[in-house]
């Protein structure tokens, strides 16, 4: 995952030591659950849901795999996840201003207000997942 995270050239960590072996495990472990997707043999996308904040607190693709639904479905998978658990809303935070950025918008997550300086907060409800999963 660690990879992963590290080869994006968007939402690009200005200290990669913040993110430890020991938070990816305690997404997986404690806080919630983790969902890879492998294409020829090699894990090319990752996401993390947190099930104490109904958020995602990761999603990662490997630049040369962008734009074929890797992240849709991983996407996804961590939002059904965390509604199936009784979650009203989920959000993320993500770099304003990126590719990202865009992407959750299309996805029809909600645009909230900014985290900070560079960050924007994004949520999406249960409701608008089942018309989602309707069409």
């Amino acid at each position: 995952m660690a990879e992963i995270r590290l080869s994006v050239v968007e939402n690009v960590l200005s200290d990669p030591s913040k993110i430890t072996r020991k938070m990816y495990e305690d997404y997986l472990d404690r806080r919630g659950r983790g969902w890879v997707c492998e294409l020829d043999q090699k894990v090319v996308g990752f996401s993390y849901a947190d099930r104490e904040a109904n958020s995602i607190w990761a999603l990662f693709v490997l630049p040369e795999y962008e734009g074929i639904g890797v992240g849709k479905g991983l996407i996804q998978l961590a939002t059904s996840w965390l509604f199936e658990l009784g979650a009203k809303k989920v959000t993320l935070d993500t770099r304003a201003n990126t590719r990202a950025d865009i992407f959750y918008k299309s996805q029809g997550w909600t645009r909230e207000d900014m985290k900070n300086e560079y960050e924007v907060t994004y949520s999406l409800l249960c409701a608008h997942m089942s018309k989602v999963n309707e069409s």
